[in-house]
């Protein structure tokens, strides 16, 4: 539990600045090495932090892998959740142009996050990173079905889901591959306009 002296709010602050330089020290690394070959003696220089800090915050490197990718799903999910809530408070009430608004917010994090998108994309990770992303996969298909086919049954929902959610993760990538800001707008507005074919 917090404390709200003066000294424990200190300690919170100072554990919350170790762990956001561990988080960007451990991305950089991964990014320029790859998660095999990244080490943590390499991490724990870049961070400023000592070796016990990161094993307590995070038990090892795998853990601040996963940390990172959460962090990343976590951005793009409260981006697509945002949207979608102004699009209905702007008294927008068609599915399609409900998941587009979603869509557009998730890809518009994958160029403001591209070094973690990149890294995450390129599938490498530790034990069990694999069965996570399809989990979270299975999560996200599962939530396009309810925002495009509210109350729908059957399989063709969820089919259509399958797809547009897979055309999604696959421009994120080439999003976040993109030379420039330019070019990732080009590739995010004729992605938006394939899904509304799609999704129609």
């Amino acid at each position: 539990m917090r404390t709200t002296n003066g000294t424990g709010g200190r300690q919170w602050a100072r554990a919350d600045s170790t762990r956001r330089a561990l988080l960007d020290a451990a991305l950089h690394v991964f990014a320029d090495r790859g998660y095999a070959d990244a080490g943590v003696a390499e991490i724990v220089e870049r961070s400023g932090a000592s070796v016990g800090s990161l094993y307590h915050h995070y038990g090892g490197k795998a853990g601040l892998y996963l940390a990172l990718y959460e962090e990343l799903c976590r951005d793009q999910e409260d981006a697509a959740a945002r949207a979608v809530a102004a699009a209905r408070r702007s008294a927008a009430a068609d599915p399609i142009e409900l998941f587009v608004a979603g869509a557009r917010a998730y890809l518009g994090v994958c160029w403001e996050r591209r070094d973690a998108a990149r890294l995450f994309h390129g599938g490498e990770g530790p034990s069990g990173f694999s069965l996570m992303r399809r989990k979270r996969a299975q999560h996200w298909v599962g939530q396009n079905t309810k925002l495009l086919a509210p109350g729908a049954a059957g399989r063709a929902p969820q089919v259509l889901s399958l797809v547009l959610t897979t055309v999604i993760g696959e421009a994120g990538r080439e999003i976040a591959l993109a030379d420039d800001e330019a070019d990732a707008r080009e590739i995010l507005d004729e992605v938006l306009r394939i899904l509304t074919r799609l999704a129609g």
